[in-house]
């Protein structure tokens, strides 16, 4: 299903995008989406996209695994000593 984009767009950047559609006998959603597509393409393929680094990083930590148990634990005792008459 098709949405409707509304956006500020320069008047030489219509004009190129009519000339295009023109040229290429296709509509301006056809260029308009096809220059998005390719666009999108370009970037992905340049960059080297790592996806562990982008959704995790819990392994990246300037402190050690035991510094991080002993924290977690005297934190534990500190909430467990608020809560005793």
């Amino acid at each position: 299903m098709d949405k409707i984009l509304s956006a500020r767009v320069d008047e030489t950047t219509i004009r190129k995008i009519g000339l295009l559609a023109q040229k290429l006998k296709k509509t301006k959603k056809a260029v308009i989406e096809e220059a998005i597509r390719s666009y999108a393409d370009q970037t992905v393929s340049s960059q080297s996209i790592d996806i562990l680094d982008q959704t995790c990083g819990a392994w990246n930590r300037s402190e050690t695994p035991q510094e991080t148990v002993l924290g977690v634990r005297e934190n534990f005792r500190k909430s467990m000593k608020r809560h005793q008459p």
